[in-house]
Formats: C-alpha cells, structure tokens, sequence
C-alpha cells in the first residue's frame, strides 16, 4: 500500500503500517522473553499510577479543604470547580508516578541486560569469538538451556 493510494481512508493507511510488520527475526525465547518485561512492565506502570493517583488526591483534597478553611475566595467557588481541581491533582499524581517507575524500571533493565552483554563478550572473546549480536544471543540461548538443565528434576531415580 502506498502513501498516495487515494482509494483508502487515511486511517486504513495508519492501521497498515501498525500492523504489517515484518516478520521478527529474533529466537522464540528472546520473544517471550520481551512479552514477559512488557507484560511486568505495564504491572509496575499501573500499580505506580494507582498509588500516585491516590497520593494526588489525598494532595488535592488537603488542599482544597485548607483553601476552603482560609481563604473566602476559594470558598465562594462552585463544588464542581474544586472537584476539578482536585481531579487535576489526581491526574498529575497518576502522570508523574506511573511515568517515574517505569523510568525506574526501564533504567534497572537497561543495567540487567548491559552486566549480561558484558559478561557474553568477555566470555566470547575468552573463547575466540568477536561478541556480535547473533554470538551474543546464542551464548544467552546457551547459558539459558544451561540454567533449565540445572533446573530440570533428574529423572532417573
């Protein structure tokens, strides 16, 4: 599908390009692996959200009921106005919290994966090898068949 095919809708074009991906070439386990950090990702992201949501409206409320106590302005304004207000604080709280963990969390993975490449290319370059992208991820296929062996209940006995 091209940019000037005027038969379709511009969102038609969108939805083609979001979803005519090229087929990945990454291992089935690099694959699951990626859905499991985004799955975990999204369960830091929306726990954090709650929580910050809870503490801008605790933060929302506090200070709607300070400004109402002192301040005769305030407490002329409509209760729809302080509900969004407070809402906006609940929001801002939403924002800030799920965006700080899951910078927290992007930054904690990003130091995980930079100790693995490291320790696959001194571990590659012991045995010979330059630490290229396809070496690295078959040394992590490896170790990871390694560790399931390991794992795996002897079944012998």
């Amino acid at each position: 599908m091209d940019i000037r095919d005027h038969h379709r809708a511009p969102w038609e074009f969108v939805s083609h390009l979001l979803h005519s991906r090229t087929p990945s070439k990454s291992s089935p386990s690099t694959r699951i692996r990626r859905n499991q950090d985004v799955e975990f990702a999204y369960e830091i992201q929306s726990k954090a959200a709650v929580f910050g949501a809870l503490r801008g409206t605790a933060i929302g409320v506090g200070l709607a009921i300070i400004a109402h106590h002192t301040w005769p302005l305030f407490r002329r304004q409509t209760l729809a106005f302080k509900g969004f207000l407070v809402s906006g604080f609940t929001v801002t709280g939403l924002v800030f919290a799920a965006e700080s963990a899951l910078l927290a969390h992007e930054n904690a993975r990003r130091r995980e994966e930079n100790l693995i490449r490291r320790a696959a290319r001194l571990d590659l370059a012991r045995q010979g090898l330059i630490g290229t992208e396809t070496e690295i991820a078959k040394w992590r296929a490896a170790r990871e068949q390694q560790s399931a062996a390991s794992t795996e209940p002897d079944s012998s006995s």
